[in-house]
């Protein structure tokens, strides 16, 4: 888990990085990119979400 969780944090800092210093000039594709960053940051907590709750179901059975 803390693979993931590691991976989540450069996933969170690229987005920081993009928002403060490499932001595009023409503001619809600027905000296209932040819609496809945003969305796979949530896309990656649903999958850290299911591997914790799979993990638990695992114990739960021993």
């Amino acid at each position: 888990m803390k693979k993931q969780l590691i991976i989540y944090a450069v996933l969170i800092a690229a987005y920081i990085l993009y928002n403060r210093f490499f932001q595009l000039q023409d503001p619809r594709l600027n905000e296209i990119v932040n819609i496809l960053f945003a969305s796979i940051l949530f896309l990656y907590i649903a999958y850290l979400a299911f591997l914790a709750l799979k993990k638990i179901r695992n114990i739960s059975k021993k």
